[in-house]
């Protein structure tokens, strides 16, 4: 589960990252922390504590889901 769960955090991260690199205007809430993250999942997967992890899924997906959902309304 704790794999499952880093590498789609690591695919929403590679995600946010080629967004800004195509459209850097593209509103994302938190794309730098969201890319740093992701790089740290990649390239430091052994300093990652999942207590850091549980509240990116409680509090910042969500918010991270509805914004993308507003911005392809528009």
């Amino acid at each position: 589960m704790k794999s499952a769960v880093e590498r789609q955090l690591g695919i929403i991260g590679e995600a946010v990252n080629k967004i800004r690199k195509l459209d850097p205007a593209h509103p994302i809430p938190e794309a730098d922390r969201i890319v740093q993250f992701r790089n740290r999942l990649i390239h430091s997967y052994d300093t990652i504590d999942d207590t850091f992890v549980w509240p990116i899924l409680q509090k910042h997906l969500p918010a991270l889901k509805n914004a993308i959902r507003q911005a392809r309304k528009r």
